[in-house]
């Protein structure tokens, strides 16, 4: 999650490849009548911190970092992607620049389903400079690639196209998301029937928050956890500070998880979560320490599983 600092970073944009980020027809479709999956799966948290730890490895190999513009963030992407075709996704780099610096969004579309109703999941995948990012945000583009990867070995086909990206210079100011949506016409934009963003979900002492953005997405994500007997609370810490707000302000149905950053806990969400009081729910934001280590197992489960059910439920 970037710092809340408005209009810090002003980005000039390049484009490159982009065929299939408009939305267009993607080939090797479902056959008509097709039947959907019924339930989403439970996402393995093990192979959730897999991930992680693949990030945290290209970050130590490289400065420490996966930030903009440096090595560790193209080394991320292409980890990422590596995975996402592998699984039969077609996928699509676009490249920017920004504070002098080349940029890269990866984005990945599963084959089938209406593209004129794209149900898209994304999370940036670059760290600040000060620390591997582990859980901002290796946590939620981690969950987003284990999503995807679980929607291939469930041959999943739903009625709507699915469609997952990882966004660069977040930290930024999200300038990988807003270069990709003004890269939108109006019309390709409007196809896309919701957004779901992950910024942020296995903090240490974390909170259970729901964007209250868009009602039926709020909704599904109210859902899974009212299954689970876990109370939410509204997202306020991070409104406007992450890679929905770019969608949101283009008139796209958004909604999200988050689990806290540097606010602290108060004695009450301590009390209906657990954790520790008087702390931070991440004290390590923005920090050195944001490493594997970083990481509540339990909040990064549930959230992972979260985002499974929603992408399940909206796309059917």
């Amino acid at each position: 999650m970037k710092f809340s600092v408005p209009g810090r970073v002003t980005a000039t944009a390049v484009v490159a490849t982009v065929s299939l980020l408009a939305g267009g027809s993607i080939a090797g479709a479902a056959p008509a009548g097709q039947p959907a999956v019924a339930a989403a799966p439970d996402i393995p948290v093990a192979n959730v911190k897999a991930h992680l730890t693949q990030l945290q490895s290209i970050a130590t190999a490289n400065g420490g970092n996966r930030a903009h513009g440096r090595t560790g963030y193209k080394a991320s992407l292409d980890y990422v992607k590596a995975k996402l075709d592998a699984a039969g996704f077609t996928t699509t780099v676009q490249q920017f620049t920004s504070s002098g610096r080349t940029g890269y969004n990866l984005v990945a579309d599963w084959p089938g389903g209406d593209t004129n109703q794209v149900v898209m999941s994304g999370s940036h995948l670059d760290s600040v400079t000060a620390g591997a990012g582990i859980n901002d945000n290796g946590s939620g583009s981690a969950a987003v690639l284990e999503t995807a990867l679980a929607v291939s070995r469930a041959g999943y086909h739903p009625t709507k196209h699915l469609r997952f990206a990882w966004w660069g210079a977040e930290e930024l100011g999200m300038v990988g998301s807003k270069y990709y949506v003004n890269s939108l016409s109006t019309a390709n934009r409007s196809q896309i029937s919701g957004y779901l963003n992950f910024d942020m979900i296995g903090s240490p002492n974390p909170g259970y928050f729901v964007y209250d953005d868009d009602p039926a997405i709020e909704k599904t994500f109210k859902e899974y956890y009212a299954g689970l007997g876990v109370p939410t609370e509204i997202e306020t810490e991070g409104d406007g500070r992450s890679d929905h707000a770019p969608f949101k302000n283009a008139g796209v149905p958004v909604g999200g998880l988050f689990s806290g950053a540097d606010y602290t806990k108060t004695s009450a969400q301590a009390a209906k979560w657990g954790g520790t009081a008087g702390l931070a729910f991440d004290r390590c934001y923005h920090s050195s320490c944001d490493t594997t280590a970083n990481i509540n197992d339990t909040a990064l489960d549930r959230n992972s599983d979260a985002v499974a059910y929603a992408v399940w439920e909206l796309s059917r």
